[in-house]
């Protein structure tokens, strides 16, 4: 892409600048934003000590430079940015406008790297612009990052500091490399921030293997802003500097050469998740092997051929495919054949709302055979509901949309964008089941509104937009997470390389592993005392049955009796073999578990549970199986769809009906009987297409549950954790 760089003279802009370049896009210009009439500006934005330096990089670098004057004047302080008049924000995005009016820019790079104040502002610039954000230091270990540039020739000078083991007399002027040891002891004894993106210090950059040229101060005055006895403020004033010639012929080379040239070796998108590959790969125990069972005469390969149009979209997880992904895992043992839905799903909507704050939403489709305007119709009506609810659209939290042919995203998305793209959006998992063409999209959702108390919990969001080694950049409409006092939803990961928004090679288990490490960092982002061991409950998709028992594998090392619903679908996002599914609980060490079941006719009855102490949470993972013997369960086998029936006896309405209430009896099992029939549960109930009930006889009997108060959502799929599994029930609670 070609990129404008935001530079302040720092060396984070200047490193990230590297990085771009690494990663293959062309630096066309520079932007800089610089005060008016003061040497140094108290900015929450913006660097300005040094200021009069930047100018030199223009010919340092051979690019044009665009400059615009800036009071520093933050008028909005609130975590959400909205464009405000005579905001400091915005002469960033008149200085980007500019830019953009007068030469062809796609991105822009920028130097944050722990600021969410700064991200969400340039962020919020970038997308009024039609901007990608590249953000490559973004949550980067600040130990590591410091080496790293030290190691690749960014050659940066102390020019102010203004923190507790930090004095202007000792350490203004000093380069990064020269301080860096006393960062780091200063870290251990203070917690000073290694890279100073506390504010701690501020650098200017006097030479980097993107220069052809470096900057030599010559002369300049120290001013001490406070001479606080704990933490004095000092800054430098540049009065005098001058340019060099470092070799000769760097000026008529472009910036990939001269980095080349340099010698300087610069991690690429795949060396950051190096750390995947660290750990020994487990073998799968002997008793986890599945036999797949056909249900159908289409053949494909891993559930991933059975379509083949392609699209694109500049949305992260939920784009487009190629053939050469779907080529990077080896072909599982056996076919997996995917049998779809007939019958069409049209069935009422249902909605639910607790005294907490909590609505969810369940079943909401649509019957049209054009995949665009089922969607627009499904959202619409859930639309209608939210209002109906009293909720507003910014209210959701989640939002699930199981898609016929996910090839059809690029339309799906765009009515999706057309409802839900406000600020902060909600979460969002996008996989492809096995529906009717009459109904090709059905959508379950869950919002929450503070109620008037005061100790209510609030609403926080990571929605990082700047794509960056730390996880991957949620440029469409849908936030990595959002968090609700101790309840944390997390949007569905693949194992996209967060630098180069690819899907990572290797097959199924290192898409696993990358795609449990961007929960595990987004998880840590929203709460830093929280982990992917505080999963409570999950969803796992895979695109076949085989690829289960590494998944399973991998998950177990990582978690604290996490109870998962392994679900097989057609197709998932960007063609990947994996993606999860998941909901935190800060509190999950306050958490019990349970495995329990029973014998219902010929079918077993197998639930995992987890509550809490308090027992204000509980969730559910229920598989319902046919066997010969109940007691000794054996595979069924067979290639057509009469013999898996015959395998399968079908449940009866009562058999059914017992089914579901003895699940919701579990989930609901301690509540005081005041409050079990206002508290409701939201059930996500899976069935294998050709070998469970009909979604009719489902929602028939969902309806009949008169106990409990159920919002149910009934989605098709291939298969489930084993091949005499028809039936998975997912569901939770919160009082």
């Amino acid at each position: 892409m070609r990129v404008v760089a935001l530079i302040s003279g720092g060396k984070d802009s200047c490193y990230n600048m590297v990085q771009c370049v690494a990663a293959g896009h062309d630096v066309v210009a520079l932007a800089n934003l610089r005060p008016e009439s003061q040497d140094e500006l108290d900015s929450y934005m913006y660097q300005t000590v040094g200021h009069q330096g930047v100018e030199l990089y223009a010919e340092a670098m051979g690019l044009p430079l665009f400059r615009q004057m800036t009071h520093g004047v933050a008028l909005l302080h609130d975590k959400v940015y909205t464009p405000t008049p005579e905001d400091e924000v915005e002469d960033l995005y008149r200085l980007l406008n500019r830019v953009k009016e007068e030469i062809n820019i796609e991105a822009v790079a920028v130097g944050a790297v722990l600021s969410d104040y700064q991200r969400v502002r340039v962020e919020n610039v970038c997308s009024r612009l039609g901007l990608i954000a590249l953000a490559y230091l973004w949550r980067r270990d600040q130990a590591e990052l410091l080496q790293e540039m030290i190691d690749c020739n960014i050659d940066a000078v102390i020019i102010k500091v203004a923190a507790l083991g930090l004095d202007p007399v000792k350490h203004l002027g000093l380069r990064i490399s020269e301080i860096q040891p006393h960062l780091v002891k200063m870290n251990e004894k203070y917690g000073l921030n290694v890279c100073g993106e506390g504010g701690e210090y501020e650098t200017f950059t006097l030479d980097s293997p993107l220069f052809a040229k470096s900057v030599v101060i010559e002369d300049f005055e120290t001013v001490i802003h406070s001479n606080d006895a704990i933490a004095p403020v000092g800054y430098l004033n540049f009065r005098k500097f001058r340019l060099i010639e470092k070799e000769n012929g760097l000026s008529e080379i472009n910036l990939h050469e001269r980095l080349v040239r340099s010698g300087c070796v610069v991690k690429n998108a795949l060396d950051y998740i190096s750390d995947i590959d660290c750990a020994d790969n487990i073998l799968c125990d002997d008793s986890d092997t599945l036999v797949i069972t056909a249900t159908a005469s289409t053949p494909s390969d891993s559930g991933d051929n059975v379509h083949k149009e392609e699209n694109s979209n500049n949305d992260n997880t939920e784009i487009d495919s190629t053939d050469e992904q779907q080529k990077q895992s080896p072909s599982p043992p056996e076919l997996q054949l995917v049998l779809w839905e007939e019958e069409p799903a049209a069935f009422n909507s249902v909605v639910h709302c607790n005294t907490s704050g909590w609505a969810w939403f369940g079943s909401v489709t649509a019957t049209h055979d054009n995949v665009a305007t089922a969607t627009k119709l499904a959202l619409n009506k859930l639309s209608a509901l939210v209002k109906c609810e009293h909720f507003m659209l910014g209210d959701l939290v989640a939002v699930c949309l199981y898609v016929r042919d996910i090839s059809d995203y690029t339309q799906i998305n765009n009515e999706y964008i057309r409802v839900l793209s406000g600020h902060n959006p909600p979460v969002r998992v996008c996989v492809e089941a096995p529906l009717s063409p009459q109904t090709p999209v059905i959508i379950e959702a869950v919002a929450y509104s503070q109620p008037e108390k005061s100790n209510s919990p609030s609403r926080h969001t990571m929605h990082v937009q700047g794509v960056s080694h730390w996880a991957p950049a949620n440029i469409g409409p849908y936030s990595q997470a959002v968090q609700i006092g101790e309840v944390i939803y997390v949007a569905g990961q693949i194992g996209l390389v967060p630098g180069s928004m690819t899907l990572v090679e290797g097959g199924v288990l290192r898409q696993c592993k990358l795609s449990l490490r961007h929960i595990s960092r987004i998880i840590k982002a929203m709460d830093p005392n929280s982990e992917l061991r505080n999963v409570v409950q999950s969803v796992c998709y895979v695109t076949n049955a085989a690829y289960i028992p590494e998944v399973r594998s991998e998950w177990e090392k990582h978690t604290n009796n996490s109870i998962v619903d392994y679900v097989v679908v057609p197709r998932l996002p960007r063609d990947s073999f994996v993606e999860w599914h998941v909901w935190v609980h800060k509190g999950n060490s306050r958490f019990e578990y349970e495995e329990t079941g029973c014998v219902v006719g010929d079918n077993r009855v197998s639930i995992c549970r987890r509550w809490n102490y308090e027992n204000t949470v509980s969730a559910i993972v229920c598989y319902v199986s046919a066997s010969s013997s109940v007691s000794n369960p054996t595979m069924c086998e067979g290639n057509n769809t009469s013999v898996a029936t015959s395998c399968d006896e079908q449940l009866s309405s009562t058999q059914l009906d017992e089914v579901l209430n003895y699940v919701l009896s579990r989930l609901m099992k301690d509540v005081s009987s005041p409050y079990v029939h206002s508290t409701v549960c939201s059930m996500r109930v899976f069935y294998r297409v050709g070998r469970a009930p009909s979604p009719a006889v489902l929602h028939a009997a969902l309806s009949r549950v008169d106990t409990f108060t159920v919002v149910p959502t009934v989605v098709p799929v291939s298969q489930l954790n084993h091949p005499n599994t028809f039936l998975s029930l997912c569901a939770l609670r919160h009082l």
